[in-house]
């Protein structure tokens, strides 16, 4: 019998590894800015072409490489961060595998320039699937300028998984945005098509955040700093005013390295247990800094996921950081009257000490016993291993309803809305005796949603306007990724009812609202429903894109469960429902109304 086992070419083995370091062009700039990190860079930029797809440039005035580093510096497993196993216990550099330039190389045509001070000429190489096609002298600034251009082009499969421009630009936005975050002191810019989208000079944390997000998400934070000889904890969780049901940025880093950490952010959103409401969730940008023989951050190629030594430890430590920050700041919501022209009456002596308003949580910050400590940790650590699988979805998802089935729901024939004498139920239901026979009972809020829905999916299709104009025109400030969206499908929003005119730095100005929604604020009902339409990155087609849109709003606008309807409004909604296309079920699927026959009624009395 011949021998069967043989090595694979090392192009064929880059490849493999591509797969797991590189997976979309997100990737090869987390890769390429990380290491530029690590050169000394001041300044990073980048350029994107196609949302990455046709070209992608980072280029740093970093240190630069010489000839010979330049071209080892693509083979697989070279890297000047590490030289022995040990060292991985002492890391302080982003990358330290040697596997991300060989992984690039595999999968695009890469051209790199780079010098070094001492240098009067650098180096300019050309890498096509793993192969050396050219290696020149040239003349270029001090740093490294890289070049990615067709990713994947050699393997087919993999470029057709790739997403909508819309979708693949959004990743990069957020992987730009967690390096920006880890580094205030380097200015970075990042250009897409020629445009500038970000340009973030160097700053301290609290600037960048406003640079990154806006300045009113910037004002709505509060400071948080702890030292202990375990880790120093900083950075800033948001008030509770801030909390949000989805959409709320929240951001770990270690040493320099965002991070996901679930069981942390169990911490945090212990520390505002009775202060918001139940589901709702707060920003938080927390930086932990520690020595590096107590974290493991070689576990994933993303390096994303961080094992810590002491790791319930450093919950107790989050967790009693963060009340104690509410504390000191006093962070309940309060009555502020107003007082101006007000009668100056000293109804107190002014000698006398005027106390400072004390924070009331569910349990005390400084009286929390290590007991209860112990217990909330276990608790959060429970529930995560129960409901959540090891390997974190790149988009997690708050709301347990599918987030678009709609499109999924078999053509069959739909049952129709009843009909006859309405009696609403506890606000939330209203029972119809259609017949003799049956019963009827019909969710409000159910029913509402699946008008509004295709009211607004009628209106986006059709390029039909319903909007109703504001008296004051209202500035809303997205985030980067967020105005790239916002941009991109700013038609469909205007056809929804949204009248926006674009301004500069990520501003726009709302002078109209769709119909139906009344008493919400017009401003945080954009950001929610661009926020919603984020969340879900696997639409392609302009329609998905259409009932993405319509469904944000469309849950946004329905009415809420305790609202009383009289007879008229009741009948109305009915009529209403009855001339859907799909009036059984929600856009999420679940079922509108349901029948209780004469049978089942009989049935109840039986035992």
């Amino acid at each position: 019998m011949s021998d069967i086992i043989h090595l694979l070419p090392d192009s064929v083995a880059n490849q493999i590894a591509a797969g797991e370091v590189i997976q979309r062009p997100s990737s090869v700039i987390k890769e390429l800015v990380e290491n530029a990190i690590d050169a000394g860079a001041t300044l990073v930029q980048v350029v994107v072409t196609d949302a990455g797809k046709s070209a992608i440039q980072v280029i740093d005035n970093g240190t630069g490489m010489s000839e010979t580093d330049a071209r080892l510096a693509f083979e697989r497993h070279a890297t000047s961060k590490i030289s022995k196993a040990t060292d991985l216990f002492a890391l302080r550099t982003m990358g330290f595998r040697g596997e991300a330039l060989a992984s690039i190389a595999a999968v695009a045509q890469v051209e790199l320039r780079t010098r070094t001070a001492s240098q009067e000429l650098g180096i300019c190489l050309r890498i096509e699937g793993s192969r050396l096609v050219e290696q020149t002298p040239v003349s270029c600034p001090v740093g490294a300028n890289f070049t990615v251009r067709n990713l994947f082009f050699n393997i087919p499969v993999r470029r057709k998984f790739l997403k909508s421009n819309q979708t693949e630009m959004a990743n990069i936005l957020t992987e730009f945005e967690r390096i920006a975050l880890a580094h205030p002191d380097i200015a970075f810019k990042l250009y897409h098509q020629d445009s500038l989208v970000l340009d973030l000079p160097a700053s301290n944390f609290l600037q960048r955040i406003a640079g990154v997000f806006g300045r009113k998400q910037a004002s709505q934070l509060i400071p948080l700093s702890v030292e202990t000889e375990l880790a120093r904890i900083s950075g800033f969780v948001g008030s509770p005013e801030s909390s949000k049901k989805k959409g709320a940025r929240q951001f770990f880093f270690t040493n320099g390295r965002y991070m996901r950490h679930p069981y942390f952010a169990k911490a945090v959103a212990a520390a505002y247990e009775w202060l918001i409401p139940e589901g709702d969730a707060v920003p938080f940008f927390i930086k932990f800094e520690m020595e590096p023989e107590r974290i493991d951050v070689n576990i994933h190629p993303t390096k994303t996921e961080i094992k810590f030594q002491d790791e319930q430890m450093v919950w107790q430590i989050l967790l009693a950081a963060v009340r104690e920050a509410l504390n000191r700041f006093s962070a309940i919501p309060t009555i502020d009257f107003d007082t101006e022209n007000k009668p100056d009456i000293p109804l107190v002596p002014t000698t006398l000490a005027r106390p400072k308003p004390a924070m009331l949580p569910k349990t005390g910050c400084k009286t929390a016993t290590n007991a209860t400590l112990l217990n909330a940790y276990e608790r959060a650590r429970s529930e995560y291993e129960h409901s959540v699988p090891r390997e974190m979805p790149e988009v997690q998802h708050t709301d347990n309803d599918p987030q678009f089935p709609e499109l999924d729901l078999p053509q069959q024939p739909q049952p129709a809305p009843p009909s006859g004498n309405v009696l609403q139920l506890g606000g939330k239901y209203m029972a119809v005796a259609s017949d003799a026979t049956d019963l009827t009972l019909v969710d409000i809020r159910r029913a509402h949603l699946r008008v509004l829905f295709e009211q607004y999916v009628s209106a986006a299709e059709n390029k039909r306007s319903l909007s109703q104009g504001m008296l004051f025109p209202q500035e809303v400030v997205l985030s980067a990724a967020e105005e790239a969206f916002l941009q991109a499908n700013l038609d469909t929003l205007k056809a929804l009812g949204f009248d926006l005119i674009t301004t500069d730095g990520g501003t726009f100005s709302l002078r109209g609202i769709p119909l139906g929604t009344e008493g919400l604020d017009p401003a945080v009902l954009l950001q929610n429903i661009v926020a919603d339409a984020l969340a879900e990155t696997d639409s392609h087609t302009e329609q998905k894109l259409s009932h993405r849109l319509a469904l944000a709003l469309a849950r946004r606008a329905a009415m809420p469960v305790g609202v009383e309807l009289s007879q008229e409004e009741m009948q109305h909604l009915l009529t209403k429902l009855k001339a859907c296309q799909t009036p059984a079920y929600t856009p999420n699927g679940r079922p509108v109304f349901r029948t209780v026959t004469l049978a089942d009624i009989d049935g109840m009395f039986k035992s």
